[in-house]
């Protein structure tokens, strides 16, 4: 071989072996990027999917469920929930309705296996030819994965959706996965999943759904707001009509069917909030003590079924009544004058804005409206308010007699309106309510009306069990949540001296016994003022007994009571009784001078007709979590004092505490109990003998003093009414054998309630209401007597017995056994030293 020859061959044989380095290398690096790329890809996967959520079997679905409340006969009352939801299984959804939501959301959902393509660009033409969305392209598997993922629109959710959907195809049955379609999906104003939806709109449950409303359901997932029934009906109707023809085109109805569906008239109720409507304060009230005590998630999420105590009838009276009474004392105290006056040429554009609101909201009986005054007749003695350019009416003379102007020095009789130019000027804004049909000339019948700014407060409590029967908080919830029955500390004034009375029949006092009801001064030290207490009506009466004493809320008699027990006697009977708020340490307190709750006080009260048990309120009797496991039963639902101590009222912040306060706690002596508290069973507070001379006294407060006004409930009664020296507060506690209650009324921000505003005057006619209310048609009971009550025929002047012959004066009282007088009246003069009880 030449040398020229072997020089070429060295340099094939070089160039190819470069070559195959190289190409070794190329091949190497390949690998190592698609490793590398492998690798990459699996890092992105497992980061993008690590927090998927874990859906390997229908168990593992848990998802938010609404916590319902119920009244004490299974009516709902209240629901809480960050997503109103309501879990059922596959079985209860109608085949219809699963049916409609396939044809209108995947028709090919048992064809596919979570994305289809086909139909999604078919989605595509359909919605390009329409001009707008009409038609989604995602699969009902991939609704799903969406619904449980958030809801941010990034690359990397989708990412995440097609995967949970894969997976979802790959783990579950098709009828699992509309299970889930069917619970998860969104269909407006709060509602998740079918069921929730067909409360929502229909009150319905989803098996009582029509072919005609189920349609209305699956045209939802679209866009739940655009085609919700209850505020775009029209809209609701297209795409109804849109469902119902996908059914026919799938095969799944026939014409006839779809015809008669779009023909069915469909009732859709009116979007409300349950926890606004049945028993608002209450509900509250349930609602504060579960997050308290379980948690906002377990709250908003478990699906708790919490059973309470309310009984929703009484409630419903209960609410009807507090706000007449409110209306009613609002009115004694005077018309506040318009919400403003508009110059002439606004009247057009105001007259303009009320018709729209007509619109939406057409004029119907009994509801409040604002109107423009345009006339004020005060020679025909009425005043025209127009609602609008095409609604008109008048408000008579009789209607308006009552709007003076406010003075709580005056009292309401003294006034009376007699032209309508006292209350009215042309141009002025007011709120008048419909009153029945049209009158004369196309006029509608209008009344005067404005919203009370005295609030009030309504409980009830059956003595037996301690059940709260009904609670009302305040005049109007969506404007104040303050709760006035449980959060505030009023002044109850002569409604806590049954609590001192039955102090004193503990420690020896009959309700005969005799007090003098004359001057007495207390003089303080050098820093103190000198108390000077008097009675109602600026007298004094001499020798008075107990039962009288309490019977006409003498006051003076009550203070020297006190300072015969003593005040730390006093305050320690009244934590038997229930009562923690703090208690002053002075004679005041026998006048109700220290701020209790509606509810303790209450509570206190239904020691007498539960034959002197204590009983702790009770709000919840059952509560049950999802899987059926009962949590807790006969709940009193407290909370700690923190929970109940900030609320707002009129943009201030009221503090109020539960709690008896240390100073108090360590100042209070210890007071030996008198021998009618020994041995008593376990539960009692007082012995059955001291509860029933009490509640046979509160009795007579009812028929003969201030509780006079529950008589009208023509059953045996026993109460005590509460006013404070300056008016400020109003209170009536009474009960029969199987209910207590109190009722409450004040302004929030403490003020007069007006001249003559009393406790009989402002309070009692709210109980009354309420009482008539629930016991009409029901059997007229008495109070039980206990073993160890004595009557006895007694002088109602000395409290003595009445001799035979007596006849006038006379009154057959009730003794502890041993307790009655043994000496006639005839007998015994006022030299002799015995015809006083307490004389100081």
């Amino acid at each position: 071989m030449s040398v020229r020859k072997s020089i070429r061959v060295k340099k094939r044989k070089h160039k190819s072996s470069v070559r195959l380095r190289m190409k070794r290398i190329l091949i190497q690096a390949f690998f190592l990027f698609m490793l590398f790329s492998a690798i990459s890809m699996a890092g992105l996967y497992y980061y993008l999917t690590k927090d998927l959520p874990s859906l390997g079997s229908i168990a593992d679905y848990r998802p938010g469920i609404i916590t319902k409340v119920y009244s004490d006969d299974g009516i709902q009352i209240g629901e809480f929930a960050t997503e109103k939801r309501e879990v059922i299984p596959i079985s209860k959804a109608p085949a219809r309705l699963i049916q409609s939501f396939v044809a209108a959301e995947d028709a090919r959902f048992f064809e596919h296996e979570g994305l289809d393509f086909f139909s999604i660009f078919r989605a595509f033409l359909i919605n390009l030819k329409a001009g707008g969305v009409v038609q989604g392209g995602s699969t009902i598997t991939q609704q799903v994965a969406k619904s449980l993922l958030t809801s941010d629109r990034t690359f990397k959710r989708k990412f995440k959706e097609a995967v949970l959907a894969y997976r979802m195809e790959n783990s579950l049955s098709k009828n699992d996965i509309l299970y889930l379609y069917l619970n998860q999906i969104y269909l407006g104003h709060g509602a998740y999943g079918v069921q929730a939806a067909a409360e929502n709109y229909f009150h319905k449950n989803v098996d009582e759904l029509n072919l005609a409303e189920m349609a209305i359901l699956a045209g939802l997932p679209q866009a739940p707001s655009k085609y919700s029934p209850a505020t775009n009906p029209e809209l609701a109707r297209e795409r109804q009509t849109y469902v119902l023809n996908r059914m026919v085109d799938e095969g799944y109805i026939n014409v006839v069917e779809s015809t008669d569906a779009m023909n069915t008239v469909i009732d859709v109720h009116p979007i409300s909030d349950l926890n606004y409507e049945a028993a608002p304060y209450f509900t509250e009230h349930i609602r504060r003590y579960l997050e308290f005590k379980y948690g906002a998630d377990t709250l908003y999420r478990e699906g708790l079924s919490v059973f309470t105590s309310l009984h929703l009838d009484k409630q419903k009276a209960a609410q009807k009544a507090l706000k007449k009474g409110l209306h009613a004392l609002d009115k004694r105290q005077g018309y506040r004058g318009p919400i403003r006056n508009i110059a002439k040429e606004e009247l057009d554009t105001l007259l303009e804005a009320y018709d729209k609101k007509l619109e939406k909201d057409p004029i119907e009986d009994g509801k409040i409206y604002e109107g423009i005054v345009t006339e004020v007749n005060s020679q025909k003695k009425y005043t025209e308010i127009k609602l609008g350019n095409k609604a008109r009416g008048r408000v008579p003379q009789k209607d308006i007699m009552w709007a003076r102007k406010p003075d709580p020095e005056v009292a309401f009789f003294d006034v009376a309106i007699r032209d309508p130019k006292d209350v009215f000027s042309v141009g002025d804004v007011v709120q008048v309510k419909v009153k029945g049909s049209i009158g004369e000339e196309g006029y509608l019948n209008l009344s005067l009306y404005q919203e009370p700014l005295v609030q009030g407060a309504l409980l009830s409590i059956d003595p037996k069990n301690g059940f709260v029967r009904t609670m009302v908080g305040g005049f109007d919830f969506k404007k104040s949540k303050f709760n006035r029955a449980i959060q505030s500390r009023r002044q109850p004034g002569s409604s806590f001296k049954p609590v001192v009375y039955s102090a004193a029949i503990d420690k020896g006092y009959t309700p005969a016994s005799i007090i003098m009801d004359s001057p007495i001064i207390y003089k303080g030290n050098e820093d103190a003022l000198t108390w000077k207490p008097k009675n109602y009506e600026e007298k004094f009466y001499g020798p008075t007994t107990l039962r009288t004493a309490l019977t006409k809320s003498r006051n003076i008699v009550t203070i020297k009571i006190m300072q015969d027990l003593g005040v730390d006697y006093v305050i320690n009977y009244a934590r038997r009784m229930g009562i923690k708020s703090h208690l002053n340490r002075d004679f005041s307190i026998a006048l109700g001078s220290s701020g209790l709750s509606l509810l303790e006080l209450t509570s206190a009260y239904s020691i007498f007709p539960g034959g002197g048990k204590r009983i702790e309120p009770i709000f919840i009797t059952k509560i049950v979590d999802r899987d059926g496991n009962i949590l807790e039963e006969l709940s009193t639902a407290n909370m700690k004092p923190e929970v109940l101590e900030e609320e707002k009222v009129d943009d201030e912040v009221v503090e109020e505490k539960e709690t008896i306060e240390n100073d108090e706690a360590e100042e209070l002596k210890i007071v030996a109990l008198p021998e009618s508290l020994q041995n008593l069973p376990e539960g009692y507070a007082i012995s059955p003998q001291t509860a029933y001379l009490m509640t046979n006294m509160l009795q007579g407060v009812v028929q003969h003093g201030t509780g006079w006004r529950a008589k009208q409930l023509g059953r045996p009664v026993g109460g005590k009414t509460g006013t404070t020296n300056d008016l400020f507060d109003a209170w009536f506690t009474g009960f029969t054998p199987d209910l207590v209650t109190g009722t409450w009324v004040g302004f929030d921000q403490e003020a007069p309630l007006g001249k003559y505003e009393t406790g009989s005057g402002a309070a009692a006619p709210i109980w009354v209401d309420y009482m008539k209310e629930i016991y009409i048609d029901k059997p007229v009971e008495d109070f039980p007597i206990p073993k160890g009550i004595t009557f006895t025929r007694i002088d109602i002047k000395s409290g003595l017995l009445a001799p035979p012959e007596q006849e006038e004066d006379v009154l057959f009282e009730c003794f502890r056994e041993g307790t009655a007088p043994k000496q006639f009246a005839t007998q015994v003069t006022p030299d002799s030293g015995q015809f006083f009880r307490l004389d100081l």
